[in-house]
């Protein structure tokens, strides 16, 4: 996006002050809309498009954060940035958790407001292009069950759009929840087995005995309880597609058995001494370190590198805290639909408690949640009443920014950083990305402020 294609709306109900900010990013080739009240701003909001708003904080009718609140339930991925002449470090710091990407103060510097507009126009645009690129691979590779922008969630895409039409067998990594199964699925669907099953088994639910009875089948008589034949998972799958969860989980002796088959495409029920072959394509997924079970003689290192031929390593949602927001609309969504209920958003509180959360249960874990919220739900948008009580339970108190007056705006900075990068478990990137930063500007604070 160049500036001359960004329209940018200017709330301010000082009249001369709007007039100036228009005429500044006017000659830096924006294309301004001015409006004098919140009200306004916001009937502006919900009837043209917008790349980024200037508001004022106070104003006489809607302030700055409530234009701030409704912008963002209109357009959650709309940049906002908030001006003031009545700065104070606690305004500064719940904008910017009501998700203002810039805090400025009267009198502006034309130049300083020009440099903060480009950059928040750059951030927009690198976030539409990851937009673009998400539904370009859609619309070639049919991967829109996988949700997300963020580069960890874009970069899998890639792998998937190059590996999913391959015989290749590949192992899949990553914490509970976070779509393990999703994944092997998208496999499959986008591969030439597409017409054939998929079958999935868990490897940790089932014992030695029965796990083999599972996956190899068994003889009429071949133990206790075996009255009839029964076919296993294996030749159920015969031409698709074959899915071992946890199979990190996998006994020993069962290992031995499955490395047989990948070594030579053929089967033995149990109770039987006739091989069959089978032709299969083997995915396989794990939440442990199998190098560590390697270690702990609990994993064979040879099955270890004939089952991972590629890997991929899915991320946990706190380390994509990007992705929250829009896996939160995306489920609103669903859940309305499915449940008859008309959910139409959520307040900017909740969506920052959301965002906030550590999600330990990862996307199967917000999913969860939000069904939750949305078959509860007796208004259109949610509110923090409709929040599950051990995530408000699980919010943070208070923390170190609110007993910060007084002090320099150096030291506000530096503990608005350094609260931002725990909120976000360290990751650095999407501390970045939450304040509003190139990543370079953030490294170099934090050797500043001594928080590397």
């Amino acid at each position: 996006m160049t500036t001359r294609m960004a329209k940018v709306l200017i709330i301010d109900d000082e009249a001369d002050h709007a007039a100036a900010m228009v005429e500044a990013l006017e000659r830096a080739g924006y294309d301004c809309t001015p409006a004098h009240r919140g009200a306004d701003g916001v009937k502006l909001l919900q009837s043209d498009s917008f790349d980024l708003v200037i508001t004022d904080l106070v104003m006489n009718d809607l302030g700055g954060i409530e234009v701030l609140q409704k912008a963002k339930e209109h357009s959650p991925d709309l940049e906002v940035i908030l001006v003031t002449g009545h700065g104070t470090i606690e305004s500064a710091v719940q904008a910017m958790r009501e998700g203002a990407i810039d805090y400025l103060t009267k009198p502006l510097n034309i130049e300083e407001l020009r440099a903060r507009v480009d950059k928040a126009i750059h951030r927009q645009a690198l976030q539409r292009e990851n937009v673009r690129l998400r539904r370009e691979l859609e619309k070639r590779f049919g991967f829109e069950q996988i949700i997300g922008n963020s580069p960890q969630i874009l970069s899998v895409l890639d792998t998937l759009s190059q590996i999913s039409d391959t015989t290749a067998r590949i192992l899949i990594i990553g914490e509970s929840g976070t779509g393990k199964e999703l994944v092997a699925k998208t496999i499959h669907n986008n591969s030439s087995r597409k017409n054939k099953a998929f079958v999935a088994l868990n490897c940790a639910a089932l014992s030695e005995g029965i796990l083999e009875s599972e996956l190899f089948g068994h003889e009429k008589g071949a133990f206790t309880g075996a009255n009839a034949t029964r076919i296993g998972r294996f030749e159920h799958a015969d031409g698709g597609t074959l899915f071992l969860d946890e199979v990190g989980d996998m006994p020993l002796a069962t290992q031995i058995k499955l490395l047989r088959v990948i070594e030579e495409g053929e089967i033995v029920r149990v109770g039987s001494n006739a091989p069959m072959n089978v032709d299969v394509r083997l995915l396989a997924a794990t939440n442990r370190s199998l190098e560590e079970a390697i270690e702990a003689k609990t994993f064979r290192e040879d099955l270890y590198y004939r089952l991972k031929v590629v890997t991929i390593q899915l991320p946990p949602l706190r380390d994509r805290a990007g992705d929250i927001s829009l896996l939160i609309d995306v489920f609103i969504e669903e859940f309305s639909r499915a449940h008859g209920k008309n959910v139409t958003g959520l307040s900017g509180k909740v969506r920052t408690i959301l965002t906030r959360h550590s999600w330990p249960g990862n996307v199967r874990e917000l999913k969860n949640a939000i069904e939750n919220m949305v078959v509860t739900a007796r208004r259109e948008i949610l509110d923090v009443g409709d929040v599950p009580s051990y995530i408000t339970e699980a919010e943070p108190a208070p923390n170190r920014l609110s007993g910060l007056a007084g002090h320099t705006l150096d030291e506000v900075e530096r503990e608005l950083i350094r609260d931002t990068l725990e909120m976000m478990r360290g990751n650095r990137e999407e501390t970045a990305k939450s304040l509003g930063m190139g990543e370079r500007t953030l490294y170099r604070k934090l050797k500043k402020y001594g928080l590397r």
